[in-house]
This record gives structure tokens, sequence and C-alpha cells, in this order.
């Protein structure tokens, strides 16, 4: 049996909550629409990536289809707070894999200001890059082996780690061995999905098509938790300090890579170099603090480049 909100924002949080995901599916039982939490990347003060000149890089058909149109298509998510977001009333893209994708289109020699990103689902990621739909894709995108069968990997860039997002008055829960008979929603068919079935299966599982459905239901107390990577619940927990809160450790390691087609070895290599010089330059941990920094969690170091042998 579900129990009722006890905070008397919820509603009004939820709505505002969802308005800035872009949900556009209705809630039942809200009152009247909040306004959107201010607190988020503000343009004045992203990072600028200065442009490669000259830079070439004929060996790659990607990159070379991309010179010829003037502008890379990206890949990206819209619904992750501080990661990657589409405000809906302008259209415009924010975020930390939003920066990540601004600095390879400038190491690359493109200007970012022209990238057309284009929002694709998780499920649709591996066949948008083998049928060139896109470019690249930067998206809370996990790099594994299987993966590497289908899709390239430049990185990783961000070592992220399943965690947990509870209400700010949850108490009972901190950590995955606490989940037993509670309610817990996570994305259908994904990794964190599969391992909470697999290592707890106590855990009364939940699954939608999306991460933001889950946390209207955690706001609404019709799930106790909601599971997936640390840095996409950070930014939800950021959009709500007050009504939310990540707890315990990281249980699992989620290299967060940049996918490209497989077969372009040549973009795979030169997106590792600039990945490596953006971090030197500062501007990594620039595009961090502009972003996922805003959460309060301060900017680890990144983690080593994998410079897999093409195959």
């Amino acid at each position: 049996m579900f129990r009722t909100p006890r905070v008397p924002a919820a509603t009004a949080l939820l709505t505002a909550l969802l308005v800035g995901f872009g949900v556009v599916a209705g809630v039942a039982g809200c009152g009247k629409a909040g306004s959107p939490p201010g607190k988020g990347p503000a343009a004045d003060e992203l990072p600028t990536y200065q442009v490669a000149r000259d830079f070439r890089l004929p060996a790659s058909p990607t990159w070379t289809r991309a010179k010829k149109r003037g502008y890379f298509v990206v890949g990206v998510k819209e619904d992750q707070p501080y990661l990657g977001q589409r405000d809906p009333a302008t259209g415009v893209y924010s975020g930390f894999d939003i920066e990540i994708a601004r600095m390879m289109s400038a190491s690359l020699g493109l200007d970012p200001r022209t990238i057309r990103f284009r929002t694709i689902a998780s499920a649709n990621r591996e066949t948008a890059l083998q049928n060139g739909q896109i470019d690249y894709y930067v998206g809370t995108y996990t790099i594994n082996d299987n993966r590497k069968k289908l899709v390239g990997f430049a990185g990783p860039y961000y070592m992220a780690g399943q965690s947990l997002l509870v209400r700010r008055d949850e108490n009972d829960i901190h950590g995955p061995e606490d989940l037993t008979g509670r309610r817990v929603c996570s994305a259908a068919g994904s990794t964190p999905y599969q391992r909470i079935k697999a290592d707890y299966p106590t855990a009364v599982l939940v699954a939608y098509d999306t991460y933001s459905v889950c946390v209207d239901n955690l706001l609404t107390y019709q799930v106790d938790a909601v599971t997936t990577d640390d840095a996409i619940l950070i930014g939800y927990a950021a959009k709500a300090p007050d009504e939310l809160k990540v707890v315990g450790r990281p249980f699992s390691k989620e290299p967060y890579g940049i996918g490209v087609p497989r077969g372009d070895t040549a973009l795979r290599f030169a997106m590792d170099d600039a990945l490596e010089a953006r971090q030197k330059n500062g501007d990594w941990k620039r595009a961090y603090e502009a972003t996922l920094g805003l959460s309060g969690v301060p900017a680890p170091q990144p983690p080593p480049i994998d410079r897999y042998p093409a195959s």
C-alpha cells in the first residue's frame, strides 16, 4: 500500500521537476505547477574552449563528413540534471556531458557552437552510431566489453558508480543491503536494474523507461529508492536538495566513455588525445565545477584514458 506524501511541498516540487526534466506525461493528484528550481548551469559561467586551428584528421571518415558539413551531430541525453538536460522552453542542452561534447568539437577543429545535439535513448545508442545518425555520443555511456563489439569508446572521461537516491526523510536506507522488502526503481533493462535483481533479490524492483519517472514515484512515496549511477543521482538531488539525498558509497564502477563508430579508430584516438589535453589545461575541471560541481560534490580525479588497440 502506498503512503501519501507527508511533505506539503511535494506535489509542487514534483511538477516543477517534471517541467524541468521535460516530462510531458501528466501526474495524477498534482496541484498547480510550480517553478523549476533555479539552481543550475549558468550559460555565462560555462567555460569556453579554444578551437584547434588547421586541425586535420583525414583517416577518420566521421571527421571528414563532419568537416564537410561544418558541424558534428552529437547524441546526448535530455533528462539528466547537470549531466545532459534539455530546457523544454529554449531547446538548449546543458550539463557536464554536454561540455565534454563541446570540448571534443573544439579539439577536432569545429566550433562547439555549431554542434547539432540529438536526443538518443540508451537503447538506441549503438544503432545511432552504426547507421551514421550521429557522429559521436556523450551521455552517461558506460564502457564495457560487450558494447566494444558494437561501437568504439574514447575515454573514459568520468568514473561513476551505482548508488541510491532516497527522500530526505528516509533514515533506514544507507546502502543496497538495506533494500529488503523496499520498492526500488530503475530503468527497465538497465545495468543497475540487473545488478539489483542479481545481487539483492530481496528488494522489490520497479522499472520504468526513464529515471525521471522513477524520481516522480520517489517524491510521491510510491517507491522507496531510485538506483542508477551516482553522477545521475547527484544531479537529481541537487535539483531538490531539501527533498532528496544520495546515500551510501557507490557499489559498482561505471567508466563513462564517448561512443564513436566502431571502425573509426582515428577518431577514437584523437578524442583520447583531446581528453588528456583538456584535463591537463584545466578545462575538464572547469566544466565539472560549472555543472556537476553545483551539487556540492567536489571534482574528482579524472580516470586514466584506456587506449585499447584497434580490433
